[in-house]
């Protein structure tokens, strides 16, 4: 489908799921900076909860700037609704693997843009086996990880890569470092995806039946083991989270990875007791989430739509750092910025919305990271927006 096509529809970006924690704090940086003359909608499943967000966006003006959109994740037809008045959806109900497919579903067939803030490996794997060839014939984007995950690690990734000489094999390693706390609805999907390790495998076996093979050119993301790494001065522990992955498709999609590409990715804490620590919290809530009343009674402490106050928000950082080499260069990088799971996600999240909506991008279509679909565009819309990619130092 010609993008052309979509042109005429009532709104060139709608939010779902906006009266959530994170989509309150993603309408509310859309009514603070979009641009004039974006047609953009809040939408969700309690036209009262809506009417109340768009009167405080809106300042209850007799003619409100936001549009309003009722749907449900349990009626498709609401969704394909949804999806045909919009150019991009972005959504932030979760967990996706539960309350997700249908609206990828209805995007990919309407040629409609989605987005989302899944860090969910196995929701990304079946939507796509499901509908990037779908969505290919349309021309749908759909573009998966927007958020925290996996925004600076795939970006960041990508701008190292930038720095270094090309057609030449390179390896990057990245750092991450936060402080911060989390909402529930994160540590559900967490709970979740730790329960279901034999679905998430089944889920990546089905993928690469489909996927086709990379010729000409390696690309490897090993877990690594844990180890002191000298270059950042920190304990480096492997994180088994989506974002090795995410970057492992923008490498085996652009060419500009090089010929052999090794990424790997790790969490950096400076002291020992604290990974050993940290090492051993990760074990026990993963063995917990296997217990059916046990992993109930964890998802009760914190219930999804719950979050850090403002006040904890204000305090939070994330700083992700990369070593990069190749070709007889090594360069050092880093991307960071303020409260990683909310604020700066929220932001994150709009601005590759706006990006989609907006920007002049590379004609991709299907399932795209971030660094395909958008790239030095939404590099330069998160620098402007204060999120910083800089390049520290190179030898």
């Amino acid at each position: 489908m010609s993008r052309l096509k979509t042109a005429g529809r009532p709104y060139d970006l709608v939010l779902f799921g906006a009266t959530g924690f994170v989509g309150e704090l993603t309408a509310e940086y859309l009514a603070a900076h979009a641009p004039d003359g974006l047609r953009w909608a809040i939408a969700g499943r309690s036209e009262e909860k809506l009417r109340r967000l768009r009167d405080r966006l809106t300042g209850a003006a007799p003619a409100p700037k936001v549009g309003m959109l009722v749907a449900d994740v349990s009626d498709p037809g609401s969704l394909r609704e949804l999806a045909g008045h919009a150019r991009v959806v972005a959504t932030t109900v979760g967990p996706y693997v539960r309350y997700g497919d249908a609206l990828v579903a209805a995007c990919a067939d309407a040629g409609t843009d989605y987005l989302d803030l899944t860090g969910e490996p196995e929701f990304v794997d079946l939507t796509y086996v499901r509908h990037d060839a779908r969505a290919r014939e349309t021309g749908a984007r759909l573009v998966h990880a927007c958020g925290f995950d996996s925004v600076p690690h795939d970006l960041g990734v990508y701008f190292t890569v930038r720095q270094l000489p090309e057609g030449v094999p390179l390896s990057v390693d990245g750092f991450v470092t936060v402080s911060a706390t989390f909402s529930g609805g994160t540590f559900a999907s967490a709970l979740g995806q730790f329960a279901r390790g034999r679905a998430l495998r089944a889920a990546a076996v089905e993928r690469r039946r489909h996927e086709p093979r990379l010729v000409g050119r390696r690309v490897l993301t090993p877990t690594g083991a844990p180890r002191f790494a000298g270059e950042v001065g920190a304990w480096a522990l492997p994180l088994p989270t989506v974002d090795a992955q995410v970057v492992r498709r923008s490498a085996k999609a652009l060419d500009r990875y090089g010929p052999d590409f090794r990424y790997r990715h790790y969490a950096a804490v400076r002291r020992l007791p604290v990974a050993v620590g940290g090492v051993a919290a990760v074990g026990a809530l993963v063995a917990a989430a296997q217990v059916p009343p046990a992993r109930r009674r964890l998802s009760a402490r914190l219930a999804p739509g719950q979050g850090p106050s403002a006040e904890r928000r204000a305090r939070s950082w994330f700083s992700v750092r990369f070593v990069g080499e190749g070709g007889g260069r090594k360069v050092f990088t880093e991307v960071s910025g303020g409260d990683p799971g909310y604020d700066e996600t929220a932001k994150m999240f709009a601005e590759a919305a706006l990006c989609l909506a907006l920007d002049a991008l590379p004609p991709v279509a299907g399932q795209v990271t971030t660094a395909v679909a958008m790239g030095d565009a939404l590099i330069e819309r998160l620098r402007a927006a204060g999120i910083g990619f800089r390049v520290a130092a190179t030898r």
